[in-house]
């Protein structure tokens, strides 16, 4: 914990006095040591680098030097040593106390906004506790930060970036917080604004939170309001976000592959269930999230009725006889079937026209007989099974094998729902594409005449 927080915790620290002056090197006005032995157990603390030896010391010095004049740096390193204990909820009781003392000790308010995240269930108090220390960055910002308050040994890149750094650690706490809440709205507003800040924040580059994480959050407040506020167009931009909490590698401020792999199921089930299962179109959308914090403006994403709404109007336009086929095999198989057939299509020359089609396409599967036939049965959804039977009202040419494509139209006389296929009454001149013919009749030479 302390490896997150260290570039800027530790900066602001410095920049606010937190020093320790020795014992024989004070001046009047500065705090004092009641003892040399308070400077000593405090030496032992500061040199003492493991977090559990730390703990039993720090509660030494409170026990024994309660009215210390170093309470303000008592407070701050048991907050740094709970955190690097991962004890969140220490860190939010001590925190508290440390406020009551000091409401602008800005290692309190830091470790507060913090680690009210990693708390696994927490209470109103601590959610309260969580947002006071974030409004409390976010008010005294400009202060923490101010120009006279930067360390010598800083530049004024890395000061400005340690301000930001904070800024960003409140602004996801509150949206953080307000998730929690059920408030998406605002916790919609307060991610966004971390990821403005941050739009590439990696822990692993010194920033309190990773872009990441707070992406997931952002989609997750998004999607709620989307179905909250019944607005579907909302969806694709928590996908968005969804895929950059997935797609990001850590120096873009993603998650390591194991904590990344979560998001990374979530996303693509997500993905498929919103727009189906489009390899190309997922990977488009990871390609555009690593790029960006947010979508372009006007990005959407198609939901699945719309893409199946998209696909069978282009399926229409290349196929539109096949199409029209499919759509006469919904009508005759639904409960109305009969009923449609006898309004529609009994009687009547089919296609006709309907939508611009003259003649319906299909691989012969046989006929009847195998020579000069008066039966063809075709297959016209898949060219493998049968599914309409032309019957002829004059036998055709020759023969013909099985596969060979074949168009018509005809005056529709029955139908079957189940194996669906209609029979349709054919005129001979009304098949195209057939190519048997008749040998030509031997032509039998008469025999030459004797001369006389």
């Amino acid at each position: 914990m302390l490896d997150r927080v260290s570039k800027v915790l530790l900066t602001v620290v410095v920049a606010a006095g937190a020093t320790v002056c020795s014992l024989h090197g004070q001046q009047a006005g500065q705090p004092q040591w009641k003892d040399r032995a308070e400077y000593d157990l405090y030496q032992a603390i500061a040199k003492e680098q493991d977090a559990s030896k730390r703990l039993p010391l720090l509660n030494s010095w409170k026990e024994k030097y309660p009215t210390s004049a170093f309470v303000q740096l008592r407070n701050d390193v048991f907050l740094q040593t709970y955190a690097a204990l991962r004890q969140p909820d220490k860190v939010i009781t001590a925190g508290n106390e440390a406020l009551q003392a000091n409401p602008q000790d800005f290692t309190a308010l830091y470790l507060m906004a913090l680690n009210v995240q990693l708390l696994p269930k927490p209470s109103t108090d601590d959610l309260a506790s969580g947002e006071k220390a974030a409004n409390g960055i976010l008010s005294n910002l400009d202060t923490f930060f101010a120009a006279d308050k930067k360390p010598a040994t800083t530049n004024d890149t890395a000061w400005a970036q340690a301000k930001t750094q904070a800024e960003t650690l409140a602004h996801t706490t509150l949206g953080w917080i307000a998730l929690q809440k059920k408030d998406d709205a605002t916790a919609e507003k307060e991610l966004t604004k971390a990821l403005q800040l941050g739009p590439n924040a990696s822990t692993s580059a010194g920033w309190p939170v990773d872009s990441a994480q707070v992406s997931s959050w952002l989609g997750t407040a998004i999607a709620h309001e989307a179905i909250q506020q019944k607005k579907p167009e909302m969806y694709p931009q928590a996908l968005f976000q969804f895929a950059r909490a997935a797609s990001l590698d850590q120096a873009q401020g993603g998650l390591p592959a194991a904590a990344r792999q979560p998001f990374e199921t979530y996303f693509v089930n997500a993905f498929n269930r919103y727009h189906g299962q489009d390899p190309a179109e997922l990977a488009k959308l990871r390609e555009l999230a690593k790029a960006n914090a947010f979508p372009p403006q006007g990005w959407t994403l198609d939901d699945v009725n719309t893409v199946k709404s998209k696909n069978e109007e282009e399926f229409k336009k290349k196929n539109p006889g096949l199409a029209l086929w499919l759509n006469l095999k919904t009508a005759l198989t639904g409960a109305e079937g009969q009923q449609y057939f006898d309004s529609n299509m009994k009687g009547a020359e089919v296609p006709g026209g309907t939508g611009g089609v003259q003649t319906f396409k299909g691989k012969l599967i046989s006929s009847k007989p195998a020579l000069h036939p008066k039966e063809l049965v075709l297959s016209l959804e898949d060219g493998t099974t049968p599914d309409a039977t032309l019957t002829l009202d004059a036998p055709l040419p020759g023969k013909a094998d099985p596969g060979v494509e074949i168009e018509f139209s005809g005056v529709p006389s029955g139908f079957n729902k189940e194996p669906f296929s209609i029979t349709f009454d054919v005129e001979k001149k009304k098949v195209i594409g057939w190519p048997g013919k008749d040998a030509a009749p031997v032509r039998h030479r008469p025999p030459a005449k004797k001369k006389g």
